[in-house]
C-alpha cells in the first residue's frame, strides 16, 4: 500500500468514525426526546437500533485491522489506528446505554411530566453527557488536543449534575407515600447518563493518546 493510499484510508477511517459517532448522537438525542415526551414509538425505535451501530463498529474494526496488517504503521499513525479501535468500543457502549434508557421508559406505566418536574436536573444531565459525546468525537476527527482535554475536564460537570440528581431523587423518595419504583427507574437513567459521560471522557483520553502518546485514563465497561 502506497503512502498516498494509506492516507486515503486514514481519511476514510475519520469519515466512518464520524458516521458512527453521528449515529450514536442521534440515538442519544432520540432517547432524550423519548424520556421528555414519553413517545412510545420513538422509544421502541431507539431501543431496537443496536444493530446499525454494531455493524458500523464491525466495519471500522475491519478497516483498522487492514491498515495495521497491510501497512504496519509506526509512531503517530499506529497510535491513531489503535485509538480508533478503542474508541469504537466506547461509542458502541454509548449506543447500548441510550437503548437501555428507552427500555426503561417503555417499562414505565405513568407519564414522566410530574417526575421530571421533581427531578429538575435529569434532562440537564443528559444534555451535558450528549454534549461531551459530540465534542469527544469531533476532537478525534479534528486532531484537536485542546478540545479533547476540555472534554476530559468537563466530566466533572457531568459528575456534579449526577450528584444533584441523586439528591433530588432521594429528597423526593423520602416524601413518597406511594411506590418508589418510578424514582428508582429515574435513578437508573441518571446512572446511564453518568456512564455515557465516562465513555465520552474515555474517547477524549484516547484522542489525547493518539496525539501525544500518553494515556492516563481507565476504561469504563
Amino acid at each position: 500500500m502506497t503512502r498516498e493510499l494509506f492516507d486515503e484510508q486514514l481519511a476514510r477511517l475519520d469519515t466512518e468514525l464520524l458516521r458512527m459517532g453521528a449515529l450514536v448522537e442521534q440515538v442519544l438525542a432520540g432517547a432524550m426526546r423519548a424520556l421528555e415526551s414519553g413517545d412510545v414509538t420513538l422509544a421502541i425505535q431507539i431501543a431496537t437500533s443496536d444493530e446499525q451501530i454494531n455493524q458500523k463498529e464491525r466495519e471500522i474494526e475491519a478497516l483498522c485491522l487492514d491498515l495495521l496488517l497491510r501497512q504496519q504503521p509506526v509512531a503517530r499513525d499506529l497510535r491513531r489506528i489503535s485509538a480508533a479501535l478503542k474508541m469504537i468500543t466506547d461509542i458502541e457502549r454509548i449506543g447500548d446505554q441510550a437503548a437501555d434508557i428507552c427500555r426503561i421508559v417503555l417499562d414505565m406505566e405513568q407519564t414522566l411530566a410530574e417526575p421530571l418536574m421533581r427531578v429538575r436536573h435529569l434532562i440537564a444531565l443528559g444534555e451535558a453527557a450528549n454534549s461531551q459525546v459530540s465534542a469527544a468525537i469531533d476532537s478525534f476527527v479534528a486532531h484537536d488536543l485542546e478540545q479533547a482535554q476540555v472534554v476530559i475536564a468537563d466530566d466533572d460537570t457531568v459528575d456534579s449534575l449526577f450528584s444533584v440528581v441523586k439528591g433530588e431523587l432521594f429528597t423526593w423518595m423520602r416524601s413518597m407515600d406511594e411506590d418508589q419504583g418510578i424514582a428508582i427507574d429515574l435513578l437508573l437513567i441518571a446512572k446511564y447518563f453518568e456512564r455515557i459521560g465516562d465513555h465520552a471522557q474515555n474517547i477524549a483520553e484516547w484522542v489525547e493518546y493518539s496525539i501525544t502518546g500518553m494515556h492516563k485514563g481507565a476504561l469504563i465497561t
